[in-house]
């Protein structure tokens, strides 16, 4: 099932309970997700989303891509339509 959301955009794969993110903003990428893994992202960006200064998240181990706190929200919510995808 493919998810378009606001900050990503993936693919999940039921049969093996996998995301597969290929979008954050406007940068393509490639990486499978376990459930654990997208658990810690969100409660990591739960426990952060009130700070004014947004986050960095890192693309490849590379490329910074800054987050507002707006877009910290907002993939707080894509997080939880990929969390409720998980069996």
């Amino acid at each position: 099932m493919f998810l378009q959301g606001t900050i990503i955009a993936g693919e999940f794969d039921s049969s093996m309970n996998e995301f597969s993110l290929q979008k954050v903003k406007n940068f393509n990428t490639e990486t499978v997700l376990k459930e654990s893994q997208i658990n810690n992202i969100y409660h990591y960006l739960k426990e952060h989303q009130h700070e004014d200064d947004g986050q960095v998240i890192t693309l490849y181990d590379q490329m910074p891509i800054r987050i507002s706190q707006k877009e910290i929200n907002q993939l707080i919510c894509d997080l939880e339509r990929v969390m409720s995808m998980y069996n």
